[in-house]
């Protein structure tokens, strides 16, 4: 941290979920599947799914309001709202509707996009503007309803995703709580996990056309993306410690992307962790994108498990291709 910087503390957190639940077991009457089938290769066991009457902007709210109220802070104390999400209710942004339903009315909010990996690319950058001194509270949120764009006839992808919301309060202090971080993008590698635009032509007069389209639902190598977060997730862990001066048994926490158990596990013994040190919550909530961190983070934190002064590393990876990590300590 360069001197006369602000620091960076980590204040509160909170999750929101809908209610409705699709297991394995109900799944099966759908596609050709089972729990058992499911649960061996992915470690998920049921997600939750919204309804017509649930939007993004009310999950992401609901989860906003808790983090606020765990750090004992009101709404007209936030200065910035980041919403990490890649299925906003509106294409032109969601978190300014964020903004409105949790009265935030001083803050500035706006939508940043990078799929799974969304939470991790939000608080790095929530720490810029906290670190240069321009925003003292900031509320990250990671919000996905991934069930809008599953393909439900797929089973190798419809039975992966879920709903859901997480957020984290960030605050300026004088001792720096978030210790190291690193970024990667790889467009080459973007055709492995995408959810693309597909186009189609209208005409408007004689030799005039424009496109209007709509979106695909979700693609996926799942071998090339097991692949690649197994390689490059540890990577980057192994130089986020690095910058920060630490081990990988100086860490209480891993909090991984929740997208695969198996993956979490392959992590874990690269880097040596116990698996009691090694945060899963997914058999619960299948992957919610950008949620899936900040709602396990929200769960160990109200479950005591995680307390102040906890080393905590995160490390988000998926469509992009892009992979992050930071290592933060808990609380004030």
């Amino acid at each position: 941290m360069i001197k006369g910087e602000a620091g960076v503390a980590f204040i509160g957190s909170g999750s929101a979920q809908v209610e409705t639940v699709l297991s394995n077991d109900m799944l099966s009457q759908m596609v050709e599947t089972s729990d058992e089938w499911i649960s061996t290769r992915t470690g998920i066991r049921q997600r939750h799914l919204a309804s017509m009457n649930e939007s993004l902007a009310e999950l992401a709210a609901q989860a906003a309001q808790a983090a606020i109220a765990a750090a004992n802070l009101a709404p007209d104390d936030i200065d910035l709202i980041i919403l990490a999400t890649s299925t906003p209710d509106d294409l032109f942004g969601t978190a300014c509707q964020v903004q409105a339903a949790i009265g935030a009315n001083r803050a500035v909010a706006f939508d940043l996009t990078a799929a799974c990996s969304g939470f991790v690319f939000g608080i790095v950058t929530a720490a810029q503007f906290i670190r240069t001194g321009t925003y003292q509270n900031v509320v990250v949120i990671g919000a996905d309803l991934l069930s809008r764009w599953v393909d439900w006839q797929d089973r190798t992808t419809c039975v992966l995703f879920g709903d859901g919301a997480g957020a984290v309060v960030m605050q300026a202090c004088d001792r720096d709580r978030l210790l190291g971080f690193e970024m990667h993008s790889d467009g080459s590698m973007n055709g492995c996990l995408s959810l693309a635009y597909q186009p189609e032509s209208n005409a408007l007069i004689d030799g005039v056309a424009s496109q209007q389209g709509t979106f695909k639902t979700i693609t996926m190598n799942g071998r090339e993306v097991y692949r690649f977060a197994v390689s490059r997730v540890p990577e980057v862990l192994e130089k986020t410690l690095f910058h920060a001066g630490l081990a990988a048994e100086d860490i209480d926490w891993l909090i991984l992307h929740q997208a695969n158990q198996r993956i979490l596990d392959a992590v874990a013994k690269r880097l040596k962790l116990p698996n009691d040190r090694v945060v899963s919550n997914m058999a619960k909530h299948g992957n919610t994108s950008a949620a899936s961190i900040p709602i396990a983070l929200d769960e160990w934190v109200r479950t005591g498990n995680v307390k102040p002064g906890h080393k905590i590393a995160i490390s988000g990876f998926g469509a992009g291709l892009t992979w992050g990590a930071a290592l933060l300590e808990w609380g004030l």
